[in-house]
């Protein structure tokens, strides 16, 4: 009974605050302030409320939000892993080193400034 009360007057809140806003000429922000402030309802009508209000002060799924944490953290530290890791590095080593000739001008690469040259001396430059 609480809680629908309490999340009524704070949608009603929200509601009078995104009118005040609309009255300003900000249709689009007021639009959003009353979607944020029509939650608190909705979700005391579908009981959300009052299971958070439940699990708050159990133990157990505090325990459990640590597991889901620590999976997470796990997850992203073998992302970053594969990113640093030694394969990862190798491909990209590779990669670099197949196209230094080209970019360097080694091993035929300065026939690539052959057609440039021609550019330019048919210019007078």
């Amino acid at each position: 009974m609480v809680i629908g009360t309490v999340c009524t007057l704070l949608s009603a809140a929200g509601l009078g605050i995104a009118f005040l806003v609309a009255r300003r000429r900000r249709y689009a922000l007021a639009l959003r302030t009353a979607a944020v402030s029509l939650l608190p309802v909705g979700l005391a009508m579908t009981g959300v409320v009052r299971f958070v209000l439940h699990m708050t002060f159990n133990p157990l799924a505090w325990a459990g939000f640590g597991v889901l944490g620590c999976a997470v953290l796990l997850f992203l530290a073998g992302r970053l892993a594969e990113g640093r890791g030694a394969g990862g590095g190798r491909r990209r080593e590779k990669g670099a080193a197949r196209s230094l000739p080209a970019v360097g001008g080694r091993g035929g690469g300065a026939d690539d400034f052959s057609d440039i040259e021609a550019i330019l001396k048919k210019h007078g430059i």
